[in-house]
């Protein structure tokens, strides 16, 4: 049976994901803030097993420590950045796999938000856990790692199955919509989603997670490559890397 999966709003604008099995066996993706997570797991009566760590910034760390039956929580996060982490019980790097809730989940370097971020893919459950490197209509800013690095990124994920669920970090949908329209001026599936992250943030429901086919439609990041995105950044002829960097560049001071 597929995993179910929950959203849980931490902090002023983050998300955590709890999945679990029919058995209430649960794992977290990020750990922001304690509370709502203890909450979430309480109220559904699942315990928690393991944690997924997709980088080492402190909005998706800083409540691992505080979490119902830490001392006997397995940690899982990426090797290359195990000494930024919090200690971790398992290492996984690029291209591993390892079994969860009695499903194989996949390991994805990330880089570009942060070096060594990593996302975690389930392929039997169509989750895709992506943090700040792939968001909702978005793509995490550039902190550490370069526009080289991101634009890779995004087509290791970009070529996962359009119909995965894409759980990504935070509530900057509407924002990066704004973005997105000024780039992408054209895109009526664009225009359509706008239109429905407004009515969806108006009645107070989160626009995460969305699926991968809608970002590939409508998320100008993953759209560099397209001749009217270029167009309307005064790129018409620059490779889609060019693209890409400048995208980033103006969203950055949008």
């Amino acid at each position: 049976m597929p995993l179910t999966l929950v959203t849980i709003p931490c902090l002023a604008d983050n998300y955590a994901f709890l999945i679990a099995n029919e058995a209430g066996e649960a794992a977290l993706v990020d750990a922001p803030e304690a509370a709502p997570i203890n909450a979430a797991l309480a109220a559904r009566g699942w315990t928690l097993k393991t944690v997924l760590l997709t980088h080492h910034h402190w909005d998706h760390v800083e409540g691992l420590d505080s979490l119902t039956g830490r001392d006997g929580l397995t940690i899982i996060g990426a090797k290359a950045d195990a000494h930024r982490l919090p200690a971790l019980t398992q290492e996984v790097s690029e291209g591993d796999s390892f079994n969860l809730l009695g499903e194989k989940v996949q390991v994805l370097d990330v880089s570009g938000h942060t070096l060594n971020h990593v996302a975690f893919h389930l392929p039997v459950s169509q989750l895709l856990f992506t943090a700040d490197s792939l968001m909702a209509l978005g793509c995490g800013r550039l902190f550490e790692g370069t526009p080289a690095q991101m634009h890779e990124s995004l087509g290791k994920l970009a070529a996962l199955p359009p119909e995965t669920l894409v759980c990504s970090g935070h509530e900057y949908t509407a924002a990066n919509g704004r973005f997105a329209v000024t780039v992408d001026p054209e895109n009526t599936a664009l225009a359509e989603r706008c239109d429905d992250i407004a009515a969806t943030r108006a009645k107070g429901d989160f626009t995460v997670p969305s699926t991968l086919a809608l970002e590939l439609a409508t998320n100008p990041f993953l759209r560099a490559h397209d001749s009217g995105v270029k167009a309307a950044i005064g790129l018409a002829k620059a490779s889609d890397l060019d693209s890409f960097t400048k995208l980033r560049a103006m969203k950055d001071v949008f």
